[in-house]
């Protein structure tokens, strides 16, 4: 606009403001000449250390190959953890995802404290291995001895890998005596009991309300002492979807131990047995208004409430029991007390 010259003079500006940016490169380019000839070569370095040889490709093939990814992996399609039980609803809680997510436990592993998990995921491989130790072996996380939550000053050792499933599968809570020693106790929640996987108690032969009665409670456990662990019983072997990375227990095991030709986990008709001495415990706590049947879905929960002590003690070792879902397997003399015991104290005197 010729008649405006404030309009004009922004044009301008901008015009000397993009010479000025461009002046030192058109500088550089302008002071920029022939490459001159190379200078003498520097004196040799000294000598360095000899490095490590690489691994061997065949190392890493040891796991890296087709078969055994394949297999392992097949295997752990049919497991509970890649499956994810739980994760969802227990994951994310600071004071659960220890065990039910991959990020609380790998926390837990490192000796973080526990914290809520923002978005949780399942258990996968990285979580109990050591992805990449040293090449001649492909350990797992936390194989020492293991502080029991129910009472820390017992250290739990099976002796192999055995102590990372104990880490998680043992009872959060002591029985009712230890923990509150009275003539009674209070149930405070429906949830109440050593949680729902105290298989590591069991097998240990530890942690349980020891009722008096007239079974002996075994002083250890017979399959401990034949080198029957978490991993000989339910890695070691796989078989027919059972074992291996599934995690499920494995019959060959059982039987190769047993010399029997067993076609189920009903050696001797333990579980048989128990199974209905479970049932007979848990009638009487109906009985006795300590148990109650959902309707809706059929499940048996505590009722809350004040107990007399050896009536919250029979629960805890019902409801303990139960969700170990061995039915003795895991310590026969051990479980049969335990039951024995807590219905002969529930039982009304002839």
């Amino acid at each position: 606009d010729a008649h405006n010259p404030s309009r004009r003079c922004p044009v301008k500006t901008k015009h000397l403001l993009l010479l000025f940016a461009l002046l030192p490169a058109i500088a550089l380019m302008g002071c920029e000449g022939e490459t001159g000839p190379a200078g003498p070569a520097g004196a040799d370095g000294a000598d360095g250390a000899d490095g490590a040889n690489g691994m061997s490709p065949s190392v890493c093939m040891e796991c890296h190959n087709d078969a055994d990814d394949m297999q392992i992996q097949l295997e752990y399609a049919m497991s509970g953890h890649k499956e994810g039980l739980y994760v969802d609803y227990a994951g994310g809680r600071d004071s659960c995802s220890r065990c039910h997510s991959k990020q609380g436990f790998l926390r837990f592993a490192a000796g973080s404290e526990a914290e809520v998990i923002v978005d949780p995921a399942a258990i996968d491989c990285a979580t109990c291995h050591i992805v990449h130790p040293d090449p001649a072996a492909f350990g797992v996380k936390m194989t020492g001895p293991v502080e029991m939550i129910y009472d820390p000053t017992y250290m739990l050792d099976f002796g192999d890998v055995s102590n990372l499933c104990a880490n998680c599968h043992q009872s959060r809570r002591a029985e009712p005596n230890i923990a509150a020693p009275a003539d009674s106790f209070e149930i405070t929640s429906t949830h109440y009991g050593p949680h729902h996987g105290a298989q590591a108690n069991v097998l240990e032969g530890v942690g349980f309300a020891e009722i008096p009665g007239s079974t002996a409670y075994p002083t250890s456990s017979l399959h401990l002492t034949q080198g029957a662990t978490c991993v000989t019983c339910h890695v070691e072997y796989y078989e027919d979807g059972q074992g291996g990375h599934t995690f499920s227990p494995a019959l060959a095991a059982c039987n190769d131990c047993h010399f029997s030709p067993d076609e189920d986990f009903d050696h001797g008709g333990v579980q048989t047995e128990n199974h209905a001495k479970l049932e007979e415990l848990r009638d009487l706590l109906v009985g006795l208004g300590v148990v109650e049947q959902d309707p809706e879905d059929m499940s048996y929960h505590p009722v809350v409430g004040t107990y007399p002590m050896v009536q919250a003690q029979a629960f805890f070792n019902w409801i303990g029991l139960e969700e170990d879902r061995s039915l003795g397997a895991h310590n026969p003399a051990y479980f049969e007390a335990l039951l024995d015991n807590s219905i002969e104290a529930l039982t009304p005197a002839p």
